[in-house]
């Protein structure tokens, strides 16, 4: 769980890089693509990281219960799309980048599973 944890903060720490990067340029392609692959291998790292965690504390723990089927973790589909697509149109990429983190901030119910049961 270390390992995966550590992944995901590698990631994360990179954000501010590719996102000062991003503005510097205007947002032209290659710095809008890059911010999309910093983002999916943030997504993988947090998929990685919720999948060990579920294997230490068991498929019935809470956090089984309440991660479900993650729609949300499999979002990250939308940044594989979005990277080719800055080389197209930067905007639209950015705007699907928006979107996944719009989907994250929408609260969802899963929480409410473990809170009854």
């Amino acid at each position: 769980m270390l390992w995966a944890n550590l992944h995901l903060l590698f990631w994360l720490s990179l954000i501010p890089f590719v996102t000062g990067w991003t503005g510097e340029n205007h947002f032209e392609s290659l710095p809008v693509a890059f911010y999309g692959g910093v983002l999916l291998f943030a997504a993988i790292a947090h998929y990685i990281l919720t999948r060990a965690l579920i294997a230490a504390e068991g498929w019935s723990s809470a956090l089984a219960i309440a991660v479900g089927r993650d729609w949300k973790g499999k979002i990250l589909v939308v940044y594989a799309i979005a990277i080719p697509l800055a080389f197209v149109t930067s905007w639209l990429a950015l705007l699907l980048y928006v979107l996944v983190a719009v989907v994250w901030l929408i609260p969802d119910r899963r929480i409410e599973k473990v809170l009854t049961s």
